[in-house]
């Protein structure tokens, strides 16, 4: 049998082109399909074999980097934990591969193993410095209900501050809290800084002033937020319907397209338009209700609110 032709399977049909003739047709349009683990002819379709393992990686790589990184087995990276997930741990449990327990001799053995194995794992500042943020990060993104994507881009910014030598003369805690607000603004999924400020261990002013040096030395450009990815949550948070949390992103859309939202937080915004919507739909909710729900002042949403109905020219019902 000739050798099978070295060449990457197409994403969307799994199958390989094979230097081979089929016995049938003497057509050489033989494929190798891993979705059917079979070998087949494409002129008559005639089946040449059955059963066939596909030998590739269990992963696919998207750029070269990955490619020559990854090997055939193991979990898939994650820059989430400080060693990309690729760390082996040993089981506490003093038990073999068939549950039997350890002899005394092998016992000691495995608690030395063990012992080395935490040591190695984190071997220097660098990797102390990752592991401590990383772990805060994962839990501050537990709190807030963060997604694994999300994860990924904040542990990525944190990295390349580390990287860049943007930690020295700051608190972990501060640049960690400003990667993860970074990364949730760069995910398109914006939490407002009282909201990381509350699962951090430091306070706002820090974070905000962290997060204006990262983004700044690593020349990330984050665009303004959409005050309309805040109405979602802010709506949920004040149990109104989907027809007015609707409404209250069409009159952010109005005033997008009119420049209103230019220099403005997009909270208080979002806050507003979720006023304004509410009233028009006869599901009201007081200033101070939505306030609460969008962590900004009743004062902000009575400004917010008025430059709204008077620029848009709405008509709303007190």
């Amino acid at each position: 049998m000739a050798k099978a032709k070295k060449a990457e399977k197409p994403e969307s049909e799994e199958k390989e082109k094979l230097e081979k003739k089929c016995p049938a047709c003497g057509s050489s349009s033989v494929v190798r399909d891993y979705q059917r683990n079979i070998e087949i002819c494409e002129k008559c379709g005639r089946i040449l074999k059955e059963g066939i393992k596909d030998r590739g990686p269990e992963w696919r790589a998207f750029d070269q980097e990955q490619k020559e990184e990854r090997s055939r087995g193991g979990p898939p990276m994650t820059k989430t934990i400080h060693d990309k997930g690729l760390s082996t741990n040993i089981d506490w449990k003093n038990r073999d591969s068939r549950g039997k327990s350890l002899s005394p001799e092998a016992r000691s053995q495995m608690y030395r193993l063990r012992k080395w194995q935490r040591r190695i794992r984190v071997s220097d500042a660098t990797e102390r410095n990752l592991a401590y943020a990383l772990s805060e990060m994962d839990r501050m993104s537990s709190q807030l209900g963060l997604p694994r994507n999300v994860r990924e881009v904040s542990a990525t910014i944190y990295r390349e501050a580390v990287k860049n030598d943007l930690i020295r003369g700051r608190s972990i805690e501060g640049v960690a809290s400003a990667s993860l607000y970074a990364g949730c603004r760069e995910a398109q999924m914006p939490r407002t800084l009282e909201e990381i400020a509350e699962v951090s261990r430091v306070d706002k002013k820090e974070i905000a002033r962290s997060y204006r040096f990262v983004t700044r030395e690593l020349d990330i450009h984050i665009p303004p937020t959409n005050p309309s990815h805040y109405v979602s949550r802010f709506g949920s948070d004040l149990n109104i319907s989907g027809e007015t949390q609707t409404k209250a992103m069409e009159v952010i859309k109005k005033a997008r397209e009119e420049k209103l939202t230019s220099g403005k937080g997009p909270t208080g915004i979002a806050a507003a338009a979720i006023y304004i919507a509410s009233m028009m739909t006869g599901e009201r909710r007081t200033q101070k209700e939505v306030a609460e729900a969008a962590h900004v002042t009743e004062v902000t949403v009575r400004n917010r609110y008025k430059e709204l109905t008077e620029k848009l020219d709405l008509e709303v019902d007190q």
